[in-house]
């Protein structure tokens, strides 16, 4: 990973149990493919949303959609260990939540764990809600549901019984941008470029992902630090603002990827003056060869498994 090796001296060359102060932002876009529903799981409730203002200038008060932060590296996480069974390096039985954990996979190591009877891993992966950039009126849907029996109809072909499986769901609308900073904490070069592969191969978020919840997950920047930067919300609302000006109003779905990235990229801009902190951002012609670098070792599986060994080498006592 060569892209990543020029920033070596931003990361710490090995995992320790005691914090070192290395800061790694990923600055990502979450961009609706199809139709999303971010909830909490159970037929028939409301997306989730929170009312907040518009932008950090524009003081409006407006309702945003939210996919919560456990939802959003659930969904990594369970990719990466799929990875990791598949490459012989998690047990093909082991589960989330079941039975006792693999303290000294990269998974464990980096996601987080706890035992019952003792022992436990902090997460270095530090997260917060993601909000759509529109507001909820612009960017939610309804649409009716219903289960017919095998006759197509909605009564039981026998008894002649109406179906109650009928009802009415909200949802994403496809083109909804959600802004996202994934924050990894005294990460080496190794478990960053895990964590990387597992945010860009997920695909699926929220509930009923099997038959929607497409995402495509998009890093528009990554930024080296010796501190936490701004919120996701904050980065939103300045967002909102310059998108304001760009379009002389209110922006409107569909918003363009262009747009949304310039927008992002100025106020990272304005926002790096309130960190306190030294922050180094990837140069852009790098983030392009990083997305290439990665695209090549996940097409390699014994090379994927070879940096896995390695990283999880450097857990052993």
């Amino acid at each position: 990973m060569q892209s990543l090796q020029k920033y070596a001296k931003y990361l710490p060359t090995a995992y320790s149990n005691y914090p070192r102060g290395y800061y790694v932002s990923l600055i990502l876009t979450r961009k609706v493919e199809g139709e999303a529903i971010f909830r909490t799981e159970g037929s028939g409730e409301p997306l989730n949303r929170e009312f907040v203002h518009a932008g950090d200038a524009d003081q409006t008060v407006i309702p945003r959609v939210v996919i919560s932060k456990r939802k959003q590296t659930a969904v990594e996480r369970r990719t990466g260990r799929e990875l990791l069974r598949r490459v012989e390096l998690l047990a093909a039985d082991a589960g989330l939540n079941e039975g006792e954990p693999e303290p000294e996979s990269i998974d464990s190591m980096i996601y987080g764990y706890a035992v019952g009877g003792g022992g436990a891993q902090k997460s270095r992966v530090i997260t917060d809600d993601a909000f759509s950039i529109l507001p909820a009126t612009q960017v939610v849907g309804k649409r009716q549901f219903n289960a017919p029996f095998e006759d197509g109809t909605m009564r039981h072909p026998e008894t002649g019984k109406p179906s109650t499986s009928i009802g009415t769901d909200e949802y994403v609308r496809p083109e909804t941008h959600f802004l996202d900073i994934e924050t990894l904490k005294d990460v080496t070069l190794d478990e960053l470029t895990y964590v990387l592969g597992n945010i860009l191969r997920s695909s699926r978020y929220g509930a009923v992902s099997s038959r929607v919840g497409k995402v495509s997950n998009r890093l528009l920047a990554i930024c080296f630090s010796d501190c936490e930067l701004y919120s996701n919300l904050e980065l939103t609302q300045t967002v909102w603002d310059h998108l304001k000006a760009m379009s002389n109003g209110d922006p409107t779905l569909p918003l363009t990827d262009e747009n949304v990235e310039n927008a992002v990229a100025q106020a990272m801009d304005i926002l790096r003056q309130r960190v306190i902190g030294k922050v180094t951002a990837m140069e852009a012609s790098d983030l392009t060869q990083l997305h290439e670098e990665l695209q090549t070792l996940y097409s390699d599986e014994e090379a994927i498994k070879a940096m896995l060994t390695t990283a999880q080498a450097g857990y052993k006592k």
